[in-house]
C-alpha cells in the first residue's frame, strides 16, 4: 500500500475534518487512549480548525481515503486548556505550536507516515515563528487492566525527533473510557522539541 502524504489548508482542511473525527474516534478507541467517542464531540473539539487560520491538518491518503491524519495550531488557541499547565514553567505560550493528534489506521503503520506528520506540522510551526513544537501524551498505570502485552510505548520515536517530556508539566482532560458509564480525568505529559536546535 502507498500512501500519499500532504498538508491540507483552508477549505480542502475544513472539509475533511469529519473523516479526522472518525479516524479519531476509531484509533483512540485502542490503548492507551480507550476513548469511547462521538461524532457529536468530536466536531465541536474540532472546531478551532475551522475558526484559526494557522491551523495545519496532514492528511495520509490512500487514493481518495484519508487514513490518517495529524493536525497542529499555535498553543494560544488552546490557552484556556494548557494555560495551568504550564504556569511556573518558563515558557511563554505565544512561543509553542501544539502538535495535537497523529492517528494513523493500523494497516498504514511503518511506512513513514509518523515522520511525515512531524515533519510538515513542525515546517509550518517555524513558517509561523514558533521556537517550540509539542503535544501531550496520556499517562496510564503500568498496571491498568487494559494494557496490551505487546505494547511499545512511542517513547524511543519521540525522543529519536529531538522531543524531552517537560518535568511537571501535565495537563487534565476528561473523558469516557471504552466500557465505562462516567467520563474520568486523565493526566496528560507534554512532550517539548526547541526548534532552533538541529
Amino acid at each position: 500500500m502507498s500512501l500519499r502524504v500532504e498538508t491540507l489548508k483552508g477549505e480542502a482542511l475544513r472539509a475533511a475534518l469529519d473523516d479526522v473525527a472518525r479516524l479519531r474516534i476509531t484509533v483512540f478507541r485502542a490503548w492507551p487512549y480507550l476513548y469511547d467517542g462521538s461524532l457529536d464531540y468530536e466536531r465541536e473539539y474540532l472546531q478551532v480548525y475551522k475558526d484559526s487560520d494557522k491551523t495545519v491538518l496532514v492528511g495520509a491518503f490512500d487514493g481518495d481515503r484519508l487514513v490518517g491524519a495529524a493536525t497542529g495550531t499555535p498553543m494560544t488557541d488552546h490557552a484556556e486548556d494548557f494555560a495551568s499547565a504550564f504556569d511556573g514553567s518558563g515558557y511563554d505560550l505565544a512561543d509553542i505550536f501544539y502538535c495535537a493528534e497523529s492517528v494513523l489506521l493500523p494497516d498504514y503503520r511503518g511506512q513513514g507516515a509518523g515522520h511525515r506528520f512531524f515533519d510538515l506540522r513542525e515546517q509550518h510551526a517555524r513558517s509561523l515563528g514558533a521556537r517550540y513544537t509539542a503535544f501531550c501524551s496520556v499517562q496510564r498505570p503500568g498496571d491498568h487492566p487494559m494494557r496490551p502485552a505487546d505494547y511499545a510505548p512511542l517513547d524511543p520515536f519521540w525522543r529519536k525527533r529531538g522531543y524531552a517530556p517537560l518535568e511537571g508539566v501535565i495537563a487534565h482532560f476528561s473523558w469516557k473510557d471504552v466500557g465505562e458509564a462516567e467520563e474520568t480525568k486523565k493526566p496528560l505529559q507534554f512532550w517539548l522539541r526547541d526548534l532552533t536546535v538541529e
